[in-house]
């Protein structure tokens, strides 16, 4: 359009027009060219990313070898601190593997891998050393996944404001060649020569031409860009801050942006005249706190907190055995105040089994674990015994969960009076996902990503209930007990199906219910790369404006695809380098002061467009 108008201003003589429409041009491709210079590029970082090399079993000896060398059926070695080369199957040579996959899906704590499962590449094994067979490399690992969609949303990039400039100047043209047209046919009937109608006409569509109007729009957003450095937003890409004053969906991240990311101690509950401060002091006993657990970390500050700490060191610890999948608990034998004790923690149902029913009510403890399962909480039995004794006390539960920024309820209520709706997305289960939403008053209505994908157990539950009620009709039962009985069934086969793969296709839903389900729903869980991606482009493709937050290489695809990829304080450089804007202070709250400045700066920007 600019170039245009300067041709025409040349071909009538108008240099001073030409030289000034000239600079204009080179200010607006300066401004661009400075800001793609400051920009990341998110696929470079993402390879950087990849395993460099693998100890593979080649011709019966142990190599190490470049990781791009690969291929699937090669036999690796895993042990700890390696970074997983491939998509791999475990198939012996060890118990488990402790393994950090949080760059794919963004959970927070190490996963347990036993023979038989399947590890990520670009996961790190934490704890453990196993043999696996490659099933998968380069672009076909989930991992290359990733990378495979931050280049096709590179590709599919839109801007509402390189959209809003070209039809606001194609309406100008088309005035500008209706009214050139119209004079021209009354000229001519005046009987005007066609060299004075030519001059006319060329100097009417060059004023027409809004020539200032890209250059305007680009200074006033790099203006914007100042002041929103101001308040610890960083933008990467200037059409951006168009695209966040007209967001009205943000699909944010859990963990770290709407949460502390960290574990914490929620009320314990304890047993048999037993206090909250005797269960989390065996519980420090029976931990090792140099190891710096993100399990026992909390416990030892539980501890701090109530200055109960130093009690601690009047005790020694003779004896740690760590967790394992296999145990599912610690142990340690400690020796303090003239006694010798024998401490466990771990899964709540295992030390249930190693402690003597006498003392507690078992039901009432089991319902508890239940009700804290309920709401995602990650729970902590705990017991003792002393030397000699064969079976242990049990003193209580501890629950852990990551608890919600300070600011986080307020910072979504204010986005809501912005008319911005905030979805939680999340890779943790939908039990822990539901629980913090509700706490923030997002909403309790969370979907699996399973959901999302046609894969819904929903109707195989509903069968299950109506087959189960009408078999108890027919054993006799009043409606009231079938009802009831039938319910848990139902239940029972949900939790059995949450994780079992059910048939491809089974069950299939249609493109629009799915948008209509993720335009209704508060929030998903379980999430992976592809799922955050595909949650962004549904909203798209329904008319929204999505922003999309996220600090892990495992948000990088989505953050590209959304109109605002918003990477938060402490991102990795992948997030950085596929988002639009970056956070250098955390929270939520500086997203909405960021929405507030957008609004104010596109306003600008539409007052002198109008």
């Amino acid at each position: 359009m600019i170039e245009a108008a300067a041709l025409l201003s040349a071909l009538v003589g108008k240099w001073e027009d030409f030289v000034i429409i000239l600079v204009m041009l080179f200010v607006n491709a300066g401004v661009d060219l400075w800001q793609e210079g400051r920009a990341l590029s998110a696929l470079k970082v993402l390879k950087e990313k990849l395993a460099k090399k693998a100890l593979v079993l080649r011709e019966g000896r142990w190599i190490e070898v470049d990781a791009r060398e690969i291929v699937p059926g090669d036999i690796l070695k895993l042990k700890i601190g390696d970074i997983v080369p491939a998509d791999a199957k475990l198939i012996g040579g060890g118990d488990f593997l402790l393994v950090d996959q949080s760059a794919l899906t963004g959970e927070s704590l190490p996963v347990t891998k036993k023979p038989g499962d399947v590890v990520y590449a670009n996961s790190v094994v934490k704890q453990g050393e196993m043999l696996a067979v490659a099933v998968a490399t380069g672009l076909e690992t989930y991992f290359g996944q990733t990378v495979r969609l931050v280049a096709r949303a590179e590709r599919e990039e839109r801007s509402h404001f390189q959209q809003l400039v070209i039809q606001v100047g194609n309406f100008l043209i088309g005035m500008t060649l209706v009214v050139v047209g119209v004079m021209i046919v009354v000229e001519l009937g005046r009987g005007t020569p066609w060299s004075e109608l030519l001059r006319f006409s060329l100097v009417l569509t060059v004023a027409a031409i809004p020539v200032a109007l890209p250059a305007v729009l680009t200074v006033t957003m790099a203006v914007g860009a100042l002041c929103l450095a101001k308040k610890q937003v960083i933008v990467s890409r200037l059409a951006a801050i168009e695209e966040l004053a007209g967001v009205d969906v943000l699909a944010s991240d859990k963990t770290g942006t709407l949460t502390q990311n960290r574990m914490t101690v929620a009320d314990p509950y304890v047993v048999g005249g037993f206090r909250p401060e005797d269960l989390m002091f065996f519980a420090a006993l029976a931990s090792k706190e140099e190891n710096r657990d993100p399990i026992e970390e909390p416990i030892f500050e539980w501890l701090k907190k109530r200055g109960l700490y130093e009690r601690l060191k009047a005790w020694r610890q003779l004896k740690f055995v760590p967790f394992d999948p296999v145990r599912k608990r610690t142990e340690a034998v400690v020796e303090g105040e003239g006694k010798r004790l024998v401490v466990t923690k771990g899964a709540p149902q295992v030390i249930l089994e190693l402690s003597h029913p006498a003392g507690f009510d078992r039901e009432a403890v089991v319902a508890k674990i239940e009700a804290f399962a309920e709401d995602g909480f990650r729970t902590l039995g705990v017991a003792f015994r002393e030397e000699g004794e064969e079976a242990f006390r049990f003193v209580g539960l501890i629950p852990l969960f990551d608890p919600p920024r300070p600011d986080s309820k307020d910072a979504v209520a204010e986005a809501k009076r912005y008319g911005v709706e905030v979805k939680m997305v999340t890779g943790d289960n939908v039990a822990i996902a539901r629980y913090i939403a509700r706490l923030l008053g997002i909403g309790d209505r969370i979907l699996s990503a399973r959901e999302l994908k046609g894969e819904t157990y929903e109707e195989y539950a509903v069968l299950a209930e109506v087959i189960a009620e009408a078999l108890y009709r027919v054993e006799g039962l009043d409606e009231k007990a079938a009802a009831e009985k039938a319910a848990k069934i139902a239940e029972l086969v949900k939790k059995e199906l949450e994780d079992r793969k059910l048939p491809q296709g089974f069950v299939k839903r249609h493109e629009s219910e799915i948008i209509r389900l993720i335009e209704e729903a508060n929030g998903f869980a379980e999430v992976f790369p592809e799922d955050k991606y595909f949650i962004v482009d549904k909203l798209q493709r329904a008319g929204h404006i999505v922003g999309m937050t996220g600090d892990g290489v495992n948000d990088a695809p989505a953050l590209r695809k959304a109109d605002a990829g918003i990477a938060v304080s402490g991102a990795t450089d992948a997030a950085r380098a596929a988002a639009a804007l970056v956070l250098l202070a955390p929270g939520l709250r500086v997203i909405v002061r960021a929405l507030e400045i957008a609004r104010q700066i596109f306003g600008r920007m539409e007052a002198y467009t109008v």
